[in-house]
């Protein structure tokens, strides 16, 4: 079997979506690999952002410029990818649901591995509703590491 040339990671920011990162980017690094960070997000509501903006007032020491939280995610999860050894890393900040984003990556990507973390596998409610493991790895048309987080 051929070195993966394009692996693709969905993190959402927390602890164990970074340790997904991590397992990723060294399996990037030793086979050269691309390596694609994917954040899905939903933006706020301009009513919520509104609501804020009367709450907070004129006291700019809380308002974020220029940034969002996904751009920040995909942007730390980059750096913990590169000191884990990837050399070859592009970030994606797509506005969706986290399976249907990460499976239009792979596919737009070409990609041949896809990772996520087990978080909400195992979990009563993942069972019940499903999670982001368990979906991925059923509708993935690529191989899928499941790398264990929690």
């Amino acid at each position: 079997m051929a070195a993966y040339q394009t692996v693709v990671v969905g993190t959402d920011g927390s602890d164990s979506s970074y340790r997904a990162v991590d397992r990723a980017a060294a399996i990037a690094a030793d086979s050269g690999a691309t390596l694609v960070i994917a954040c899905a997000y939903h933006p706020a509501r301009q009513e919520d952002v509104a609501r804020a903006q009367d709450e907070l007032g004129s006291d700019v020491a809380y308002q974020v410029m220029g940034s969002t939280p996904a751009e920040d995610t995909v942007r730390t999860a980059a750096e913990r990818a590169r000191a884990a050894g990837a050399s070859k890393i592009d970030t994606v900040v797509v506005d969706g649901e986290p399976v249907p984003t990460l499976a239009a990556v792979v596919a737009e990507r070409s990609a041949d591995l896809l990772v996520v973390g087990n978080r909400g596998l195992n979990t009563l409610a993942g069972r019940i509703l499903g999670s982001v493991p368990s979906e991925a790895a059923r509708k993935s048309p690529v191989d899928v590491l499941i790398v264990h987080t929690t």
